[in-house]
Protein backbone atom coordinates (compact mmCIF):
# COMPACT_ATOMS: atom_id res chain seq x y z
CA UNK A 1 0.00 0.00 0.00
CA UNK A 2 1.42 3.34 -1.02
CA UNK A 3 0.95 6.83 0.27
CA UNK A 4 -2.53 8.29 0.00
CA UNK A 5 -2.98 11.91 -0.97
CA UNK A 6 -5.96 14.10 -0.22
CA UNK A 7 -7.97 15.50 -3.10
CA UNK A 8 -8.43 19.27 -2.93
CA UNK A 9 -11.62 20.50 -4.53
CA UNK A 10 -11.83 23.75 -6.46
CA UNK A 11 -15.30 25.24 -6.16
CA UNK A 12 -16.96 28.33 -4.75
CA UNK A 13 -18.58 26.22 -1.99
CA UNK A 14 -16.92 23.14 -0.50
CA UNK A 15 -18.07 20.93 2.37
CA UNK A 16 -15.39 19.54 4.64
CA UNK A 17 -15.06 17.39 7.74
CA UNK A 18 -16.12 19.40 10.80
CA UNK A 19 -13.27 17.90 12.82
CA UNK A 20 -10.30 18.54 10.51
CA UNK A 21 -11.69 20.53 7.51
CA UNK A 22 -10.55 17.94 4.94
CA UNK A 23 -12.44 18.49 1.67
CA UNK A 24 -15.32 16.03 1.18
CA UNK A 25 -17.61 17.34 -1.56
CA UNK A 26 -18.80 20.29 -3.63
CA UNK A 27 -22.10 22.00 -2.92
CA UNK A 28 -23.00 21.44 -6.58
CA UNK A 29 -22.84 17.64 -6.11
CA UNK A 30 -25.87 17.59 -3.77
CA UNK A 31 -28.63 15.48 -5.31
CA UNK A 32 -31.15 15.94 -2.47
CA UNK A 33 -31.46 17.84 0.80
CA UNK A 34 -34.41 15.76 2.03
CA UNK A 35 -32.60 13.17 4.15
CA UNK A 36 -32.19 12.55 7.87
CA UNK A 37 -29.22 11.00 9.62
CA UNK A 38 -28.41 10.12 13.22
CA UNK A 39 -27.59 13.78 13.91
CA UNK A 40 -30.45 15.40 12.00
CA UNK A 41 -30.38 16.92 8.52
CA UNK A 42 -28.36 15.06 5.88
CA UNK A 43 -27.65 15.46 2.17
CA UNK A 44 -27.46 12.92 -0.67
CA UNK A 45 -24.31 13.45 -2.77
CA UNK A 46 -23.24 12.01 -6.08
CA UNK A 47 -19.50 12.26 -5.35
CA UNK A 48 -17.48 12.37 -2.12
CA UNK A 49 -13.67 12.39 -1.83
CA UNK A 50 -11.10 11.76 0.92
CA UNK A 51 -13.10 9.04 2.67
CA UNK A 52 -12.59 5.49 3.86
CA UNK A 53 -15.41 2.96 3.52
CA UNK A 54 -16.28 0.41 6.21
CA UNK A 55 -17.49 -3.11 5.47
CA UNK A 56 -21.04 -3.36 4.09
CA UNK A 57 -23.87 -4.03 6.55
CA UNK A 58 -27.59 -4.51 6.12
CA UNK A 59 -29.71 -1.87 7.87
CA UNK A 60 -33.41 -1.26 8.21
CA UNK A 61 -33.91 2.43 7.53
CA UNK A 62 -37.02 4.59 7.31
CA UNK A 63 -37.19 3.93 3.56
CA UNK A 64 -36.70 0.15 3.84
CA UNK A 65 -33.81 -2.32 3.93
CA UNK A 66 -30.49 -1.26 2.46
CA UNK A 67 -26.92 -2.48 2.35
CA UNK A 68 -24.76 0.47 3.41
CA UNK A 69 -21.18 1.27 4.43
CA UNK A 70 -20.25 3.89 6.99
CA UNK A 71 -17.86 6.44 5.53
CA UNK A 72 -15.15 8.17 7.53
CA UNK A 73 -12.90 11.12 6.86
CA UNK A 74 -9.61 9.69 5.61
CA UNK A 75 -7.62 12.33 7.52
CA UNK A 76 -9.08 12.04 11.05
CA UNK A 77 -11.24 8.86 10.86
CA UNK A 78 -14.43 10.61 12.04
CA UNK A 79 -17.59 9.04 10.63
CA UNK A 80 -19.27 11.61 8.36
CA UNK A 81 -22.09 9.55 6.82
CA UNK A 82 -22.67 6.43 4.76
CA UNK A 83 -22.73 5.04 1.23
CA UNK A 84 -25.62 3.09 -0.25
CA UNK A 85 -24.48 -0.17 -1.85
CA UNK A 86 -27.89 -1.75 -2.46
CA UNK A 87 -31.56 -0.88 -1.99
CA UNK A 88 -34.01 -3.76 -1.79
CA UNK A 89 -36.98 -1.60 -2.81
CA UNK A 90 -36.97 -0.83 -6.54
CA UNK A 91 -38.18 2.73 -5.86
CA UNK A 92 -35.07 3.36 -3.73
CA UNK A 93 -32.59 2.12 -6.36
CA UNK A 94 -31.57 5.68 -7.28
CA UNK A 95 -29.56 5.79 -4.02
CA UNK A 96 -27.21 2.95 -4.98
CA UNK A 97 -23.63 4.16 -5.24
CA UNK A 98 -24.54 7.54 -3.71
CA UNK A 99 -23.38 9.06 -0.42
CA UNK A 100 -25.07 10.61 2.60
CA UNK A 101 -23.18 13.30 4.51
CA UNK A 102 -24.70 14.53 7.75
CA UNK A 103 -24.93 18.32 8.00
CA UNK A 104 -23.97 18.32 11.68
CA UNK A 105 -20.64 16.64 10.81
CA UNK A 106 -19.76 19.09 8.00
CA UNK A 107 -18.29 22.57 7.81
CA UNK A 108 -18.17 25.03 4.90
CA UNK A 109 -14.50 25.15 3.96
CA UNK A 110 -15.16 27.97 1.52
Amino acid sequence: MGLSYNVYLNSSRIYGCKNCKTHLSNYDDILSRNFRGQHGKAYLFNTVVNISEAEPVERNMTTGRHIVRDISCRQCNEIVGWKYDKAYEASEGYKEGKFILEAELLVNVR
